[in-house]
C-alpha cells in the first residue's frame, strides 16, 4: 500500500469529524432509509427497528449538523418529513459504497439492495457508485 502524498491528504481531523457526525450504527441506518426514500418518522422507525427516542435523537443531531432537513406535513399533531440536504446527498456514494462492501464481505442472507427492491414503501433513490 502506498502512502498518499502530503498535498493530497485530507485535513488531519476530517475522518474523525465525519465519523462524529455519521459514524454510529443507528445514524447510518437512518441515513440509509432517508436516502432510499423513507421520509417519515414511523417509516424510518419500522424499517430500522430503532426505538422512537433513539430515532428522535439521531434525527435532531443530523438536522443540527446540516445532513437532514425537516418539513412540516401535518400541523395537528405536528408531523415532519425528513430529507437529505446537499451535504446529506453528498454522503450517498459513501453509503452505497459501504453497503456494497457489506454485501460482498459481511452479509449473510438477504442484501440491503434485495430488501429495498421488494419493499413497496422504500425505493433506492441514490445512484450507484
Amino acid at each position: 500500500m502506498s502512502l498518499m502524498p502530503a498535498a493530497d491528504r485530507p485535513h488531519p481531523h476530517a475522518f474523525e469529524n465525519a465519523v462524529a457526525v455519521v459514524g454510529d450504527y443507528w445514524t447510518l441506518l437512518v441515513l440509509q432509509e432517508v436516502s432510499f426514500g423513507a421520509r417519515r418518522f414511523r417509516r424510518i422507525m419500522t424499517n430500522t427497528g430503532i426505538s422512537s427516542n433513539v430515532l428522535a435523537v439521531r434525527l435532531r443531531k443530523l438536522i443540527e449538523r446540516g445532513v437532514l432537513s425537516k418539513e412540516l406535513y401535518e400541523s395537528r399533531p405536528p408531523r415532519y418529513e425528513y430529507t437529505l440536504t446537499e451535504a446529506g446527498r453528498e454522503l450517498q456514494p459513501v453509503l452505497l459504497a459501504l453497503a456494497e462492501w457489506g454485501n460482498r464481505h459481511a452479509c449473510r442472507g438477504e442484501s440491503l439492495m434485495e430488501r429495498h427492491a421488494r419493499s413497496p414503501t422504500t425505493t433506492p433513490r441514490a445512484t450507484r457508485v
